[in-house]
């Protein structure tokens, strides 16, 4: 990965947080190939939180090796190859390329079995996800509780890429922001974003 693409701590923090979707990724033991689970999750502090129910197919590989990963990848847009140029340069002889954000968290799970050890990681979900709204202690669903499993992964490493035009001149990437801006496909908005608040850390 090229130095002008890593995302700061901040960066892949307020990336994962706002998307709280990804693909989790356990190796197991042995296996031909890994179990993938998409999920939601919290990400609190060092922490990620989430529950799946326990017929799951992942649990068995989490037993065998505590070890996940966890990718969140999003707000990505085309750009063609004509955006790629300015001023007199031949529009033919850009280069047209994706940008996007991803983020890879590597963790050690600790899976959580116990009811009150559960509901404590639904609580801190349903804070997360829909602050505000009234709901009743995940307790008070009783039985249903042992239908599934909360896990808690201790973050170990972040690896985090940010691809928004760092290896081109401040003229170019405020060009790309600009078409970007005026397309408005569905990751465009969030895209432009990305590269202004880079260009401009960046004193662009």
């Amino acid at each position: 990965m090229h130095r002008w693409d890593a995302g700061t701590d901040d960066e892949w923090r307020s990336f994962v947080a706002a998307h709280g979707f990804g693909e989790l990724i356990a190796a197991g033991r042995g296996r031909d190939v890994p179990v993938v689970v998409p999920t939601q999750f919290v990400l609190d502090g060092d922490e990620v939180l989430l529950h799946l129910l326990r017929a799951n197919p992942i649990w068995e590989a989490v037993a065998e090796n505590p070890n996940l990963l966890l990718c969140v990848s999003g707000d990505w847009a085309y750009i063609p190859s004509d955006w790629k140029v300015i001023g007199d340069e031949d529009p033919t002889e850009g280069i047209p390329t994706t940008y996007y954000a991803s983020v890879q968290i590597t963790g050690t799970a600790r899976s959580v079995d116990d009811a009150d050890g559960i509901a404590e990681v639904l609580r801190t979900q349903l804070a997360d996800l829909q602050p505000g709204t009234e709901t009743v202690d995940p307790t008070a669903h009783g039985a249903k509780l042992r239908a599934i499993r909360a896990l808690r992964i201790d973050i170990t490493s972040v690896r985090s890429k940010f691809k928004y035009g760092g290896n081109v001149d401040p003229d170019h990437q405020r060009a790309v922001a600009t078409r970007l801006e005026t397309r408005n496909g569905p990751g465009d908005r969030a895209a432009a974003a990305h590269l202004r608040r880079r260009l401009e850390a960046g004193g662009g």
